[in-house]
């Protein structure tokens, strides 16, 4: 059937199973947003306030859901405003597909307006992008990003469509991406890029199952892979099978419940005292999914100093990048524990997990009467909320506080900008949640930095009725900067101190929405538990010391176990 460039988008949009696109329009995507009409009852379009929300909503969306998120943009400034949620999720290994419309290709070089290389800006922070001048070519071009974002190591990939090629017609044949029996062209591309990835090989597997019996001290990192593979029910398995004590990174938060007797708790510069001090002197470490990156290895030289290293990771180029390791396996986590788990026998380590367990696996805040603090405000979350709320944080101090205090119990339910650090992430990746995820309770950890930056999709949240409940660590500065200051730069607070608006709750209910301030426990509770019951969003500024610090802290380039504080 004949169709134009624009319905041949939509079209392959559904064959890809799609029921979301976040997105704003422009000139020059305005064929497929009038396309989009029609498709009204098959695929919901979320018009967020920005671009870059509407990326980082896509992200959210792809790491609550485990599926492909997708989001629309418009050429020049819309499509470089979703830069910043393509690195994110770049860092992070989110599948999403970003579609943008460029000029018409007659148009393209000549600085046309709103005309930029968005696939030359994108190249370094995506698995692959394109530029699409030629209708024919649109359908493969779709089908084979799809099937590279959630193929080996997911990631983002971004599709630019000259303007001109989403009104031409050409000839369209729907394919469904199961159906592995198609013949001719279209069922070959998508043999060749629906794969799984490569087998890890036996020898490697028999390798390791010999390490692990001749181990006394054996110690496990659940990385980012774990949880991105939904392997968490083999690794807990494994785990307990190695009775072992494991660490857990930023992204591997979910791979292994945040109670489980053999959860040490966070690993790296705010890692906690188990985790660190275990990793220095076990005498087995096995690293799943995990990039040793410089906030768990800060200093690759002697990190792990007394052991044999072990690396399993979906992504060969990560392998000895950061940690030289003594053995490595290839492959996807939950195929590798597959095999893995018949070559082991039950394991006893029961004085190596006392030496472990002697030191703290998470941090305490003190409570300071008439003071609001950062241990209250989550532990009352944690208390008032369900178990299984999905969190949703952005970067900065209230970030690592959010993780050492949650016992996270499954994959999606920790929502963070780990690799790239994007301030800014949390409310647009809520929002993500909160739609894909419409039975959860989404709850929005923030600080009043980070908060500034992208609070224009409170408009959003509003908009659509999302029951999302941001929680502000208020304490009037940009608080993990300001830390720094205080320990390294000898208390030079330069341009970190937010003397400045809004009022936070004024602009909540500007958007319609639920407005608290509270600086005690009692009104944190009382304001958390009229948020829990209201149908719409809620905002609680949370007034907290603006010296609260993030403990433990081991300085960038330190051996792991040199606390700057505990």
């Amino acid at each position: 059937m004949e169709m134009t460039g624009a319905k041949i988008l939509l079209e392959c949009l559904r064959e890809q199973g799609v029921d979301t696109i976040f997105g704003y329009p422009g000139g020059t995507i305005l064929n497929v947003y009038d396309e989009l009409c029609n498709y009204s009852g098959e695929i919901q379009h979320i018009l967020t306030s920005h671009e870059q929300g509407a990326c980082h909503a896509a992200d959210g969306y792809a790491r609550a859901t485990g599926k492909v998120g997708v989001c629309f943009a418009t050429s020049g400034p819309g499509a470089t405003n979703l830069v910043t949620g393509i690195a994110t999720a770049y860092l992070d290994s989110s599948p999403i597909v970003c579609i943008t419309c460029n000029v018409s290709v007659g148009l393209i070089g000549k600085d046309s307006f709103q005309e930029v290389d968005i696939t030359g800006v994108t190249m370094p922070i995506t698995k692959c992008n394109y530029l699409v001048r030629r209708v024919e070519n649109l359908a493969d071009t779709v089908r084979e990003a799809f099937a590279i974002a959630r193929s080996g190591r997911p990631g983002p990939v971004l599709i630019d469509i000259a303007k001109n090629v989403t009104a031409e017609r050409t000839e369209f044949s729907r394919l469904d991406r199961h159906d592995h029996t198609a013949e001719g062209r279209l069922g070959a591309l998508m043999r060749r890029w629906d794969f799984k990835p490569p087998e890890p090989d036996m020898d490697d597997i028999r390798t390791l199952a010999d390490m692990i019996a001749a181990s006394q001290k054996p110690m496990v990192i659940c990385g980012g892979g774990v949880v991105r593979s939904r392997a968490d029910k083999i690794f807990t398995e494994f785990v307990h099978k190695l009775d072992a004590p494991c660490a857990v990174t930023l992204m591997g938060a979910g791979g292994l419940r945040g109670l489980d007797s053999l959860n040490t708790g966070m690993i790296g510069m705010h890692g906690s005292q188990a985790s660190n001090i275990a990793v220095d002197n076990c005498d087995l470490l096995i690293a799943i999914g995990c990039r040793f990156s410089d906030r768990v290895a800060l200093k690759p030289d002697t990190f792990a100093q007394h052991a044999k290293i072990v690396q399993i990771d979906i992504d060969r180029a990560e392998i000895n990048k950061n940690v030289e390791t003594d053995h490595h396996i290839v492959g996807d986590a939950r195929r590798v524990l597959e095999l893995l788990m018949p070559l082991i026998d039950e394991q006893h380590h029961d004085a190596w997990k006392e030496e472990v367990f002697s030191h703290p696996t998470e941090t305490f805040y003190d409570e300071r009467p008439g003071c609001l603090t950062p241990g209250q405000v989550l532990s009352a979350i944690a208390r008032q909320c369900p178990q299984d709320t999905i969190v949703a944080t952005d970067v900065g101090q209230h970030q690592m506080w959010a993780i050492q205090h949650f016992h996270f119990d499954y994959p999606g339910q920790l929502i963070t900008s780990g690799g790239f650090g994007t301030m800014g992430f949390g409310l647009g990746a809520a929002i993500g949640a909160q739609v894909g995820r419409p039975g959860k309770r989404v709850v929005h950890i923030t600080g009043d930095g980070s908060f500034r930056m992208n609070c224009n999709e409170l408009a959003t949240e509003q908009f659509y009725g999302l029951p999302i409940i941001t929680v502000i660590f208020d304490n009037g500065t940009l608080g993990m900067v300001r830390q720094w200051q205080t320990l390294i730069y000898q208390q030079h607070y330069s341009q970190t101190t937010l003397d400045r608006g809004p009022n936070f709750v004024k602009l909540a209910e500007a958007y319609g929405l639920n407005g608290f301030h509270v600086s005690t426990v009692e009104e944190f509770t009382a304001a958390l538990a009229k948020a829990l019951e209201s149908p719409c969003g809620s905002v609680i500024d949370c007034a907290i010391d603006m010296d609260e610090m993030v403990r433990p802290m081991v300085g960038g380039g330190s051996h792991i176990t040199d606390f700057m504080i505990n």
